[in-house]
């Protein structure tokens, strides 16, 4: 065989076993939490047009799309983001509702990008949107969600940073600067790198007042008092509007008691252009990346014929399940450890006693015996597959061999003392 055949493509991989599991816990623990919320499932295919996610959606970038045609050679991509397609679900099956729509959903998305530090092509994302309301109630709610989300997986040790594009393109409509040098001041400031910043704002003709303005950007993190400095630096109505939105979250998240999880940097300026207010991250240990990216989008659902504000959010689960791993927090799941293994004359008796155990809710795995392997392969293979308990019924099942692969201690019982009378007419 072709050893070429047993490999994923590079970005990608196979998750199995407790991995797995763990995983899937996770994501209930999650999705549970977006129940309690009110929020409701949806789910959008995985791949669309590619139109959905063009420039002016302000998604990713088209060289890290994956893209496909179809029969008619319409161009198709893999999502690469959550949002423009429940956005254009949105338009398509609520363009007459005007009351709030509570969402959420589930899946894999695929961003082609240069693959470094086992960076994943494909992750799985779990996220929420509001669409339909415009109020810092909003934001609040959102961000309340992923700090309860998080501490549900199991997270303990977190931040949530906050931050306002609002302020930022206030400054910007200030200065009269758009286009590609815009572009190269939000990476500097995103990166903090303040020498570039001050390199480039020496070359552009705008008041030494605000180009102190951008070189303090990369410094304006912190609490919410250090964002409350912000208002002594400019007089600019949209930017300050910006610092009175977080202000008026902060107090939210006071109320639901969460306001100790978030800190704020107005430099964090997302490269999605879709959003036009708060947005936000969520850092913890274990992963150098985010494990949850959100943020206000309020002018995303016109471009498919809706006019409604929106703001949501997205969990990273594979990086969650890093950060979960790294930390050494566990997650209890409910793995099968018993398997019951029984000889042609005992089948009967193997099936019946399997399906008491399921029906009290207790996972366990059937097997028939193959002629010729002794039970000592079996034992093997529950050890291996960490299997506790094997159960083996010969002869025609009256009695029941108990073994516990860890310890290799067996004991033999009645069948009648595993079943029920009333089940073992």
């Amino acid at each position: 065989m072709n050893n070429q055949l047993l490999h994923t493509p590079e970005g990608v991989r196979d998750i199995y076993g407790r991995e797995c599991a763990e995983k899937q816990a996770v994501q209930e623990r999650v999705e549970r939490v977006f129940h309690l919320y009110g929020y409701e499932h949806i789910e959008t295919p995985v791949f669309e047009f590619f139109d959905i996610f063009k420039k002016e959606r302000g998604s990713v970038g088209s060289r890290e799309m994956f893209k496909l045609f179809d029969r008619d050679n319409n161009t198709l991509v893999l999502r690469p983001d959550m949002t423009p397609p429940i956005a254009r679900c949105t338009a398509k099956y609520f363009m007459d509702e005007e009351g709030p729509l509570r969402l959420c959903y589930m899946g894999p998305a695929f961003i082609n990008s240069s693959s470094y530090q086992g960076r994943l092509k494909e992750t799985t994302q779990t996220g929420a949107e509001l669409i339909g309301d415009d109020s810092a109630d909003g934001d609040g709610e959102m961000v309340a969600m992923v700090i309860q989300a998080l501490l549900a997986a199991g997270l303990q040790e977190f931040q949530v940073e906050l931050g306002q594009v609002e302020f930022y393109r206030g400054l910007l409509d200030e200065a009269g600067m758009d286009g590609d040098t815009a572009d190269t001041l939000r990476c500097l400031i995103e990166e903090k790198n303040f020498f570039g910043v001050e390199e480039l704002l020496s070359e552009l003709s705008i008041p030494d007042e605000l180009k102190q303005v951008f070189l303090k950007l990369p410094e304006l993190f912190g609490d919410i008092g250090q964002i409350r400095l912000a208002r002594t630096m400019t007089s600019n109505s949209r930017a300050l509007k910006a610092i009175d939105r977080l202000e008026e979250v902060q107090r939210i998240l006071d109320i639901y008691g969460l306001g100790d999880y978030v800190s704020y940097d107005l430099g964090m300026l997302s490269k999605y252009s879709y959003y036009t207010g708060i947005i936000f991250k969520a850092y913890t240990y274990g992963t150098g990346e985010y494990v949850v990216t959100g943020g206000r989008y309020d002018r995303l659902l016109e471009q498919f014929g809706k006019k409604a504000p929106a703001v949501g959010f997205a969990i990273v689960v594979d990086r969650l399940m890093m950060a979960l791993a790294r930390q050494r927090i566990d997650v209890p799941v409910d793995m099968v450890s018993t398997a019951i293994l029984y000889d042609d004359g005992a089948r009967s008796a193997g099936i019946r006693l399997a399906g008491h155990f399921r029906k009290n809710g207790m996972a366990v795995q059937l097997l028939c015996r193959t002629a010729g392997a002794g039970t000592e392969d079996y034992t093997g293979w529950a050890r291996r597959r960490n299997i506790r308990n094997l159960l083996v019924l010969e002869g025609s099942g009256e009695r029941i061999t108990a073994y516990n692969t860890l310890t290799g201690q067996a004991d033999t019982l009645a069948y009648t003392d595993y079943m029920p009378e009333e089940e073992n007419l």
